[in-house]
């Protein structure tokens, strides 16, 4: 089969398709025909060499996929038949022709979704979910400030708070994204290029602040996280963009406000955890993108690159001009 490679770390430039050894499903795992997958941060990582795949976990590239059930190894429940739609978050190996996965970590594509759209959904969509209901505990009527919102995650964060009855609060870097944030339910954002997101956060919420914030960028905004963040407030960090080196008295200010500083990492939870996100996820979320529902949840596609042109997608994202999920489309 073929599937997205490099063989040493380092630039866009590095990466190609490469036919490799087809895998066959072992004890309760299901081998799916990967139709597209889509492209996360944590790919830019692993090809640079700074995110090394689980122990056991595929080196191929790939957190999600979508596609069709086309075998079953021994021990499989019966759930799934040949043939159904189904889609995935993975340790790796999701940017190929074929991936094995757990049978409980499948999830169901709805009807109306196409294979493109259904890519889109597993990573942003799980981890958001994760962050805000079983790290962040957030509750009906509270602030949540999102950063990078116009990001999978972060696209997918603001319908989620929305669907939570909390309010979407988030910062983005160009008024294109504040647009397309605003059209997901963002009751306010903010550009953080050109002005303070911290004053302007205390300035919508009437000086009280927001009570969680979903951070993926970590360093460089400590201190106006903290400015804006309210008493016994959460501040949930989910990456590193910016670095992890704080200069500064974080601790005196997160015990002045009685906050908490929550930190996750989807990728490198066991399997059991990843399966009861999944089953929560698939019982209260999934329905939601069907179409008749209300509200209907809508996964966002930026653009859809061919396996071939994995090394044109990375550039895009490190361009950081995309708004939603850059979609990888599998080759036949």
């Amino acid at each position: 089969m073929f599937a997205a490679y490099f063989d040493c770390p380092g630039g866009p430039e590095n990466l190609y398709m490469k036919e490799v050894m087809k895998p066959d499903p072992g004890e309760g795992e299901v081998l799916v025909k990967v139709s597209a997958s889509a492209l996360n941060r944590a790919d830019l990582l692993q090809r640079r060499g700074k995110y090394p795949p689980p122990k056991g976990a595929s080196d191929i590239l790939g957190l999600e996929a979508a596609g069709s059930v086309a075998g079953l190894g021994p021990g499989c429940s019966g759930r799934w038949k040949i043939g159904d739609a189904v889609m995935a978050l993975l340790p790796g190996g999701g940017q190929a022709q074929y991936v094995t996965v757990p049978e409980g970590l499948l999830m169901p594509i709805p009807k109306d979704m196409t294979f493109i759209q259904a890519a889109a959904i597993p990573e942003a969509w799980l981890t958001a979910f994760q962050l805000l209901h079983f790290v962040g505990k957030v509750q009906e009527g509270e602030r949540v400030l999102i950063h990078a919102g116009a990001s999978g995650v972060g696209m997918a964060a603001i319908q989620l708070v929305r669907l939570a009855k909390a309010i979407p609060i988030v910062t983005a870097g160009t008024q294109e994204k504040l647009e397309a944030t605003a059209n997901a339910g963002a009751a306010a954002g903010f550009n953080y290029k050109n002005e303070d997101f911290s004053e302007k956060v205390l300035e919508f919420t009437q000086g009280s602040g927001v009570d969680i914030i979903l951070d993926c960028v970590g360093a460089s905004y400590w201190e106006k996280n903290l400015n804006c963040l309210s008493t016994d407030g959460r501040w949930i960090i989910y990456g590193l963009l910016s670095g992890g080196e704080v200069h500064g008295d974080l601790l005196a200010r997160l015990l002045s406000k009685r906050a908490s500083i929550h930190t996750s990492l989807l990728r490198s939870r066991d399997k059991e955890a990843s399966s009861g996100y999944k089953l929560a996820f698939t019982a209260q979320v999934l329905p939601r993108f069907s179409a008749g529902a209300s509200p209907r949840l809508q996964p966002l596609v930026d653009s859809v690159y061919p396996l071939h042109a994995i090394a044109e997608a990375h550039r895009a994202m490190e361009e950081n001009k995309n708004i939603g999920k850059i979609v990888i489309e599998i080759p036949v």
